[in-house]
């Protein structure tokens, strides 16, 4: 269906706000993290709250797509913003850190939507020949989401509390549903019969056992390390059952004949170690801030900046490099071997930055690496969208964009639980930790001065730990830069 030409001011509002909505509460949380583990006393699941919305988007962003072809667009964002909403209410009101991570799943299977079916409204609705200039504010919003949610979260926390980072939600969403009702309404297809929900099933069975393993893994324990191996040996069952199924599928959930090829399967497991190492670092960082700093939760989210907006800085670059030069791979060959370094430096001086450099140095050293760590993601797509057949293009950027999901969630759930297992190792030192989390580093002071010297390089070490886990990231990226078969355009 050729698409409607409707003026852009029109189309804009409409789309650019569940954009930014999307997007922004991927960041806006990782400011408040430390309130909330201060709030609930569960320190160590409190990465939960950012795996469980990633999981839950990445499930249902596939199931918007097909849904919104089927049943019609502006119809199923308006379904989708009101579920974001309520769930929204529901995080706010959360009692403890499970039930928020619970509704944080629910939230998630509202905004999982929100991109895909804006960027699809966006299409329907704007002619072929302005596109281009569509998409370039697009990537603009989306740019200036990321780099605002931090800074308005610790506003946020700090002014009101950590439940007003999901209370915002609630006149913006509605301000979006009343505008989206502002496009035409367009009748789908109604065809819902050959979307592959057996292998969504099966995605979403081998993904969140895993997730699970990895956080029962940080408690060293004969029950806990048994329901682990059970949740293992429950991931690669479905992970089997899901080759199978796609192997079958008319309209499979994965293109595995893509997949199959070394420069695509490359892409993919770049864009999973881009998605591992930024939400690795943007969960680690404010944690590091609080324990180790003192940060306000103001602070945190300014604390954050730097990082969040040089990421982008690295892509941009890259992207305007690869369109300049026709060269691909060298530019994440030299990135990711640069990042690798500067998290090795980052992994020996995380616990010591602070006294040395003050509180702003280990942000500035994260700022410095993701520079070079924002070369892997826009190689990836160009990859993707290169080498895939025409009749392909949605399903290569789609399988680009889910690879990086599951990596950031799956990379989260790995950097938190070696920062906790190394805590665990010695007595005592986890409780410490968590008091620095609620109330700031001021609280080891009490200790005796014996003990607290130890229990401050067990913070350190365990820092150094996270972060070498998070360098191991860029270090598998670099590798696989130096090994994409894509050398020039």
């Amino acid at each position: 269906m050729a698409p409607m030409n409707l003026p852009l001011r029109r189309v804009f509002p409409p789309i650019l706000l569940p954009t930014f909505l999307a997007v922004v509460d991927g960041t806006i949380v990782t400011a408040a993290l430390p309130a909330m583990a201060g709030a609930f006393g569960d320190v160590e699941r409190v990465s939960w709250v950012v795996v469980s919305y990633l999981v839950a988007s990445t499930v249902a962003a596939p199931v918007y797509g097909r849904l919104g072809d089927a049943l019609g667009r502006r119809r199923l964002l308006v379904t989708a913003l009101a579920l974001f909403i309520a769930a929204s209410v529901l995080c706010a009101s959360a009692p403890g850190i499970l039930s928020l991570a619970g509704a944080r799943v629910l939230q998630g299977f509202g905004g999982g939507g929100l991109m895909v079916l804006s960027q699809a409204l966006l299409a329907e609705n704007v002619p072929r020949h302005q596109l281009g200039r569509a998409q370039g504010v697009m990537a603009a919003v989306i740019v200036t989401s990321s780099t605002f949610g931090p800074v308005a979260g610790g506003a946020l926390t700090q002014a009101f509390g950590w439940p007003s980072v999901f209370l915002v939600n609630l006149p913006l969403g509605l301000l979006a549903m009343l505008l989206a009702m502002r496009l035409p309404g367009r009748h789908g297809s109604g065809d819902r019969g050959r979307f592959d929900w057996p292998g969504l099933l099966l995605f979403a069975g081998s993904v969140v056992p895993l997730l699970l393993a990895l956080e029962e893994f940080q408690r060293v324990e004969p029950t806990t390390l048994f329901c682990a191996l059970g949740e293992i040996g429950l991931s690669l069952v479905c992970l089997v059952l899901l080759g199978r199924q796609e192997r079958r599928a008319r309209q499979p959930l994965f293109p595995l004949d893509l997949l199959r090829r070394p420069a695509m399967w490359r892409a993919n497991a770049m864009a999973a170690c881009s998605g591992a190492l930024m939400v690795s670092e943007a969960t680690i960082l404010p944690i590091h801030l609080r324990a180790v700093d003192g940060a306000s939760a103001g602070q945190i989210g300014l604390m954050m900046l730097p990082l969040t907006t040089t990421v982008g800085l690295g892509s941009l670059i890259t992207g305007r490099l690869v369109s300049r030069t026709g060269r691909v791979a060298i530019f994440p060959s030299v990135g990711q071997t640069a990042a690798a370094l500067g998290l090795l430096v980052v992994a020996f001086g995380a616990g010591h930055a602070g006294a040395v450099l003050g509180p702003w140095g280990l942000p500035a050293m994260l700022a410095l690496v993701a520079v070079f760590q924002g070369s892997a993601m826009p190689v990836a797509q160009i990859t993707m969208q290169s080498q895939a057949p025409p009749a392909m293009l949605g399903a290569a950027s789609a399988s680009v964009q889910l690879s990086r999901s599951v990596g950031s969630a799956v990379g989260v759930t790995i950097a938190i639980g070696v920062l906790f297992v190394t805590l665990g190792r010695r007595g005592g030192i986890a409780d410490a930790f968590a008091d620095a989390v609620r109330h700031g580093p001021t609280v080891l002071a009490s200790l005796p001065e014996a003990q607290r010297a130890v229990a401050e390089a067990d913070i350190a070490n365990s820092f150094s730990a996270a972060f070498l886990a998070i360098a191991a990231f860029a270090v598998v990226n670099a590798v696989l830069a130096w090994t994409l078969p894509l050398r020039r355009l």
